[in-house]
């Protein structure tokens, strides 16, 4: 995409869901042509990495920053269809991006309270919104590919994890099995006690994992990359179950439980027989936000329901001025 086919004002809403941010385009957007969602994402990546890059990236945005694309969905059952983006590229699914959409929708009196379908590359998806700040929605098809699976890091030695699909791959390691003390704090230690060396500890462990898998070509099926590393730990609070730490394809992590990551958390609570339907499971992110996570069955598979709350922060209209240098934002040097 050359610079010159890029608009000069591109209107987003944003907002947070558990201290991670969602920036959603609702002007100024590319247009996509028709297909799938998933067809419309390729082209997005082919074609209009540019405008990823102009929206999320330094200097309008920042690594943490998630962008969701709405645009004309595939499925006509859905009020809308919406492609995230990160800091290096699409992602295929996003949960707290999903709750943040319902609550920008909501926002600018699109939906109101109740029951909607949003379109996107895994699939349609429904949520719950209570006309507020809360949404819930039922995630795609989770489940687990391979348990207990070993990956030696270099200089740390061999630990083993689960390979689960919550919307996107995800490696899972309870931190009992690494060499290093965060997240096994007492639960009378809230999660605010993190300091950046420890988050720099967390990252660099998480990075070394996904490099490890790299090196050994480790996948998920079909050769799926495994893009996101979610490590567990006790929780801070006693009134949730565990605590994690999840590293996103840019070197990012989550400031929210991840959406994603915790459905690929229930589908192995599930196959390990320590989850039942109905069951609520309170996943408590490394700020010490909280998702509330349960599931149900459908024709022998598993559904995941993530419930959070997001916030509007900002309504803006972004400026790309043709003479900035740095008009289409400050590549991020991460590997995806």
């Amino acid at each position: 995409m050359s610079e010159s086919t890029i608009g000069s004002r591109v209107r987003v809403i944003d907002s947070h869901t558990g201290g991670e941010p969602t920036r959603v385009v609702i002007d100024g957007a590319p247009d996509l042509g028709s297909g799938s969602m998933a067809d419309k994402r390729i082209r997005f990546r082919d074609s209009f990495d540019s405008f990823r890059s102009a929206v999320v990236n330094e200097p309008r945005g920042s690594d943490v920053v998630v962008g969701a694309l709405v645009c004309e969905p595939a499925d006509p059952s859905c009020v809308a269809g919406v492609l995230f983006f990160n800091n290096v590229g699409p992602l295929w699914m996003c949960g707290h991006g999903t709750i943040g959409l319902g609550v920008t929708l909501g926002h600018l009196g699109r939906i109101g309270k109740g029951t909607h379908r949003f379109d996107t590359a895994v699939g349609s998806v429904t949520i719950e919104y209570d006309g507020a700040n809360r949404v819930s929605f039922e995630n795609v098809h989770s489940y687990r590919f391979a348990k207990d699976v070993p990956v030696n890091l270099e200089g740390l030695g061999t630990v083993t994890g689960d390979i689960a699909w919550g919307g996107n791959w995800f490696f899972l390691v309870n931190t009992e099995a690494l060499p290093v003390e965060v997240l096994r704090r007492p639960e009378s230690q809230t999660a605010k006690h993190f300091g950046s060396g420890e988050i720099e500890t967390l990252t660099d462990t998480a990075w070394r994992i996904r490099q490890a898998l790299e090196r050994s070509g480790i996948t998920g099926a079909d050769g799926g990359e495994i893009d996101h590393i979610e490590l567990f730990g006790p929780p801070g609070d006693p009134k949730n179950h565990s605590r994690n730490f999840v590293l996103c394809p840019g070197r990012a992590y989550d400031r929210s439980p991840c959406g994603t990551g915790t459905s690929a958390k229930l589908a192995c609570l599930f196959e390990d027989g320590k989850l039942k339907p109905g069951d609520v499971w309170r996943q408590e992110s490394i700020i010490g936000s909280v998702f509330e996570g349960s599931i149900r069955i459908d024709s022998d598979i598993m559904i995941p329901r993530i419930t959070g709350s997001a916030y509007i922060t900002a309504e803006a209209t972004l400026i790309l001025d043709p003479s900035d240098p740095f008009r289409l934002g400050i590549r991020s040097q991460q590997s995806h």
